[in-house]
């Protein structure tokens, strides 16, 4: 979660005014300030290659591009968004939810209004596809072999290593064919050394653990009743996407080396889905030429079996609006005479007074 002042937290809590702005750049220039927005929304998405997307309604069709240097066009303009608090003293808060280039904006050219998509920037790595083959050959660890990647693409984006152990081990050989999509290799060199990589609200890429709410700390509490933020809540399980077993493997042609595999089991006697269980056999595959080592195997699939196994009950709340809320984040619900931790799959934060905040959580288990 992002850091908010006590003053912020305390008026989640209570009645407030929200605020939100929209600006535009272009080619690092502020062309348009605080746009007029009349709808819109940022979704942030554990599950998304694009964790940050932004739809947005603007009420002047004056602002409809008709020129490729325009406010709005799509010629790698962006959109800084952020959302807040208003305070009684006239004083703002405003938290930054991401900057997004423009996809497509469309308006009716008499009457408007404008509405706009736009993606966070790992959408400008997955565009920049490999026109050669590429490799990591040359790179000495992980964090370097990543930053190459990217900064080919973006040369000033900031990357930050945020793994609990500033881990950054070194980088096995592996090769890309031409037409490989690059943010997929980069993603596979992130589950390499045992992490997620995302751009964040800064629009900085960070390198960050898998969330386990087993283990981070919890960041918000979402209660029902008086002095709560929850709305409402729909709880659904299933057994769709939760194994209890990972298989990770690699063959590095480039290297010379023998294939090579390792085995998680969810070995834990008193797990629902332990394996051998009535649960039966459901084992998860993952392959990538980065593992060329039967230990950096094993290791991939241990950090890759707490998601697998996490029991897929996701629960979507409606709530009060926490824009400092992050994808990843633990919180902790308390409804219907129980409490339970969660990690935060997806949200949706709207720009406006009358959009739904809608949160949808991944696992549960039961808060002692």
């Amino acid at each position: 979660m992002q850091t908010i002042s006590n003053t912020f937290r305390q008026a989640l809590t209570t009645s407030h005014r929200m605020a939100a702005k929209v600006d535009a750049y272009y080619d690092g220039d502020l062309t348009r300030p605080d746009l007029p927005i009349t709808a819109g929304s940022v979704t942030i998405d554990r599950g998304s290659k694009v964790r940050r997307s932004l739809s947005l309604t603007v009420a002047d069709v004056g602002l409809l591009p008709w020129n490729p240097t325009d406010p709005l066009a799509v010629y790698g303009q962006e959109l800084v968004v952020s959302r807040g608090i208003r305070f009684g003293n006239g004083t703002t808060e405003l938290l930054p939810l991401g900057t997004f280039r423009i996809d497509e904006p469309s308006a009716d050219v008499h009457s408007g209004p404008i509405t706009l998509t736009g993606k966070s920037l790992e959408c400008a790595i997955q565009d920049d596809k490999f026109i050669a083959p590429a490799t990591t050959r040359g790179q000495s660890t992980c964090v370097d072999a990543i930053s190459t990647l990217i900064h080919q693409t973006l040369p000033t984006a900031v990357i930050v290593n945020a793994t609990s152990d500033s881990r950054n081990p070194a980088v096995a050989i592996a090769t890309w064919d031409a037409r490989s999509d690059r943010w997929d290799a980069v993603q596979q060199i992130a589950t390499s050394m045992r992490a997620e990589i995302f751009v964040d609200a800064l629009g900085r890429f960070v390198i960050a653990d898998m969330p386990d709410p087993l283990v981070n700390p919890v960041v918000w509490d979402i209660a029902e009743g008086e002095g709560g933020t929850l709305m409402s809540a729909a709880r659904q399980m299933s057994r769709a996407s939760v194994y209890n077993a990972v298989v990770a493997s690699g063959e590095n042609t480039a290297s010379n080396s023998a294939p090579v595999s390792a085995v998680a089991y969810d070995d834990e006697p008193t797990s629902p889905t332990r394996w051998s269980g009535p649960y039966g056999h459901v084992p998860k595959f993952y392959s990538s030429s980065l593992l060329a080592t039967v230990p950096a195997c094993q290791a991939v699939a241990d950090s890759m079996l707490f998601d697998a196994t996490a029991p897929n009950i996701q629960t979507s709340i409606t709530a009060v609006p926490n824009p400092a809320l992050e994808a990843g984040d633990c919180v902790r619900v308390a409804y219907s005479g129980r409490k339970e931790l969660f990690i935060v799959q997806s949200l949706t934060i709207p720009l406006t007074v009358d959009g739904a905040y809608t949160l949808t959580l991944r696992g549960g288990k039961e808060d002692e």
